[in-house]
């Protein structure tokens, strides 16, 4: 049951797959992110026996030489997916009619070989964390354990949705968002993620929460921590963007799950983090409605919004220290 759990975990995190001809690839012919973009695989990536069996071997003896072996290993099948990669760009640069088709999987290999290490790192801290066990995906509380993170820290389930911001709104009589009319939530908009919420808004709504908590303090997540707890996004995840003209519930794509097992981490709303990306921004993640797909990748870190302003498409989710 153990090794069944670790494969579905792992599935969800990065491709780090050693691929084959003969591997057996699940196709998804209602998948969309292959809908708008050819450059973008059509499969769910397998992860080979060997890696199994060495994160297997390290959960039974978490020894320094058993952690070093499956890096290895990962290494190993990550630089197969780069030259997978790379051959995808060169065959595209032979047959593609489309510069932009070219463009975009050069970003997608460029990033890939910059961030190397820091995925590869990524996926051995979350193979490696003691709290990888049946279970952990499933949440009683609306949180969930960031594998690779601090053993203390865990992530919303969701963003944070109009009902539970209008909560704080009523609270502390601090000015809802521009959007909601006379004060009120958008009829029938009660689980769509709050925007038009301010970086200084969402910090006073966990200030607000830790407050209010004896047990537990809330902040927005670093953009470290919100890598880690999305993970790689699927090659066929299934999320808003370029699917609707506007917001859609938090779990109207439920079935899409982030590493984590957080839902609505693609699309739908940028998401605010703690971690500056110039000296007038910080940095938001995920993508929204409007975004181009290639935009909502987990690994993709162009996006930073002024913490002073408000955005009809960038809303948070909060990160709980226990």
């Amino acid at each position: 049951m153990l090794t069944k759990f670790i494969f579905s975990i792992i599935i969800l995190t990065f491709c780090i797959t050693n691929e084959s001809q003969t591997a057996d690839l699940r196709i998804n012919p209602e998948a969309k992110s292959f809908k708008y973009s050819t450059t973008v695989e059509k499969e769910r990536p397998q992860l080979d026996d060997v890696t199994r069996g060495l994160i297997a071997t390290y959960q039974k003896n978490p020894s320094e030489t058993n952690r070093y072996v499956l890096k290895n290993q990962i290494a190993i099948n990550y630089d197969k997916v780069v030259a997978r990669k790379k051959a995808k760009l060169e065959e595209l640069k032979r047959t593609a009619r489309e510069q932009s088709k070219i463009d975009e999987m050069q970003v997608i290999v460029d990033e890939m070989i910059r961030d190397r290490e820091n995925r590869i790192n990524q996926s051995l801290s979350r193979f490696t964390d003691p709290r990888l066990k049946p279970g952990i995906r499933e949440t009683n509380d609306g949180f969930l354990p960031v594998l690779g993170a601090a053993q203390n820290i865990s992530i919303a389930y969701t963003p944070v949705t109009n009902e539970e911001y209008a909560k704080f709104v009523q609270a502390t009589g601090r000015k809802a968002p521009k959007h909601w009319k006379n004060g009120l939530i958008p009829t029938q908009a009660a689980n769509y993620p709050v925007v038009n919420v301010s970086y200084n808004d969402a910090v006073a709504y966990c200030l607000w929460l830790s407050n209010n908590d004896n047990t537990a303090t809330y902040r927005l997540p670093t953009e470290k921590e919100w890598e880690q707890a999305a993970g790689h996004m699927p090659k066929d995840a299934d999320f808003n963007a370029g699917e609707n003209k506007g917001l859609t519930p938090v779990n109207a794509y439920s079935k899409t799950l982030s590493a984590s097992g957080a839902i609505d981490m693609w699309g739908n709303a940028w998401e605010w983090t703690s971690t500056s990306r110039n000296s007038n921004g910080r940095a938001v993640k995920g993508g929204s409605w409007d975004s181009a797909r290639t935009d909502c990748r987990t690994e993709s870190r162009n996006e930073s919004r002024h913490p002073d302003m408000t955005y009809d498409n960038v809303g948070f989710r909060i990160i709980r220290e226990k």
